[in-house]
This record gives structure tokens, sequence and C-alpha cells, in this order.
């Protein structure tokens, strides 16, 4: 509530308030409105609930929900991280290892490198708030539920930073380099093993610090069309149901 809708109130109950028009008092500014009514201004102050939560207020409800209450309390801001990190793991692990896998083949081969590519590429333009409800439904027509949902939209999510990150790593080393290993007559598998991935675990590294950060983006938005009853995605849908802004920023 605002100092518009301490006005509202108060010309419910019958108090005469400047101007009298609803729709004029919502084109003034909140200062104005403080000006023309300063009666109103200590109810203002006086806001249970504001619409932004102060920091303190934040704090408070962080220490309750974390400290303060048991760790398998449903209730409890750590139950639910393990919830969302517990997808995150797995859709990371997935993706890591979905992107590794198609880096190497890419590297290797000239039709992976001309066709799996391109279409890595184009997944990523689909906004995954649209593609998230679609895995879910088809999953759960097939009888998939729970966890795993969550963790193909983090892995879908995390796979193509890694993708990206290990062909360019995979593609880092000069072709002086190749040609004396050429010059051993060392084999392909050789070369990678002795010298593309050796070369490539800087851009590795890389790029998992995306994907973690990407993972945990999926398995969030993976909770909000689920109608989910854990995890921070729950809560922060569940904060937003019932106007309990505290809840959202301790969420987050």
């Amino acid at each position: 509530m605002n100092i518009a809708g301490v006005l509202a109130e108060a010309e419910r109950a019958g108090v005469a308030v400047t101007p009298a028009d609803g729709a004029e008092r919502r084109a003034m500014s909140p200062v104005v409105l403080a000006a023309k009514n300063p009666f109103a201004i200590p109810a203002t102050w006086a806001q249970e609930r504001p619409r932004l939560p102060a920091p303190d207020q934040v704090a408070s409800e962080l220490w309750k929900t974390t400290v303060a209450m048991k760790i398998t309390s449903k209730r409890s801001l750590l139950y639910h991280a393990w919830v969302t990190l517990s997808a995150t793991l797995v859709g990371f692990g997935i993706g890591t290892g979905l992107g590794i896998l198609l880096a190497v083949g890419i590297v290797h081969s000239r039709v992976m490198d001309m066709s799996v590519m391109p279409w890595a590429i184009v997944s990523q333009t689909i906004p995954i708030i649209a593609l998230a409800p679609m895995i879910i439904v088809v999953l759960y027509s097939v009888g998939v539920q729970g966890l795993v949902p969550k963790a193909v939209i983090s892995a879908y999510l995390s796979f193509f930073p890694v993708v990206v990150g290990m062909v360019k790593g995979l593609r880092s080393p000069d072709a002086m380099q190749l040609d004396l290993l050429r010059t051993y007559n060392a084999s392909r598998a050789q070369g990678f093993w002795k010298l593309r991935l050796p070369a490539s675990m800087p851009y590795l590294f890389a790029s998992l610090k995306i994907g973690i950060s990407a993972s945990l983006v999926g398995a969030i938005v993976g909770e909000l069309p689920t109608g989910a009853v854990a995890g921070l995605g729950a809560r922060l849908l569940a904060g937003s149901y019932y106007g309990q802004t505290v809840q959202i920023w301790s969420a987050l």
C-alpha cells in the first residue's frame, strides 16, 4: 500500500481527501498527495507490508527460514535450496557430459560440424520460458515427473556454453604442434589425449562457470510451470501468489 491507497481507505471511511476524484489522485505524484493530505503521512509510514521490503525484514526472514528452522522442515529455505540444487547438479552433469561429447564429435567430424553446430546455436534462440512448459508436459505424458524434467531443462541451458568452449579449446593447438605429432606418427587418439584435451582445459573451466549459472536458472524456471511445492522457484511463485514480498526477496 502507498499514500494513494491510504487516501482511498480514508475516503471510504468518510474522511475528506484532496482531490476527491480517485482518477486525479492516481495521476498525481506521491509528494503532491502528501503535501495536500498531511494527515495521511503517519498512516503511510505505518504500513506493515510495503511493496519493497526493508533490508532488515529480508534479513529477519532469512534468519527465520534458515537458522531458526529445522533443515528438514518444508518451510525451511535450506530445504527448498537443496531441492533446486539437486536438479541443478544433475542437469549440469548431463549438460556437461553431452556438451563435451558433442564438441569432440564436432572437432573430429566435418559432417557433425556442418550439421550439429548450427542446430545447437538455433536451439538457444528459443526462450526457455516458452520451452520449459512443453518439456514438462511431454515428459509428464510419458510418466516422467519430479526431478527429471527440471534436470532436462537445466541440461538444455548448460550444454551450449560447454559445446562452444570445448570446440574452441580442442581447436586451439596451432598447426606446428599438430604437425609435430604427425611427425612422430601419433594417431588421432594420441593427438586428442596428449595435445587437444590438455589445451582445452582452460576453455572447459571457463565454460563450466557459465554453465552452472545457466543450469541454476533452468532448475528454477523448471519449477515455475509445474506447480511444484518445493524448491526456490516454488517459493518465488508462492510469494507472488500471496503477495509475500519478503518471502520472494529472501528466496532470491
